[in-house]
């Protein structure tokens, strides 16, 4: 099966009046990357919190509870930018 044609495309939308492939703005795009980071950073807290848990109890060496927290910051800096860029936009 051969691939459509943008072109083909734009014509058959103008035809018909109905686009088949609606377009996601920006603004609901960064809203779902943001809910998606927001998850991912809860998943890691919650790793987080269990590898402090562990290293109290002498189960883990201090170098992966370092790297958990590395992980946590690094994705907690991802959904800040994310929803700061979710409200910048119109």
């Amino acid at each position: 099966m051969e691939p459509d044609h943008p072109a083909r495309s734009r014509q058959a939308a103008q035809l018909t009046g109905k686009c088949y492939t609606p377009a996601m703005t920006l603004k609901s795009a960064a809203f779902f990357a943001l809910i998606g980071m927001t998850l991912l950073t809860v998943l890691l807290a919650v790793g987080f919190i269990r590898d402090v848990s562990a290293l109290s109890a002498g189960a883990i060496a201090a170098m992966t509870l370092l790297k958990s927290l590395i992980h946590l910051l690094a994705s907690l800096s991802v959904a800040v930018f994310l929803f700061v860029f979710y409200k910048a936009q119109p």
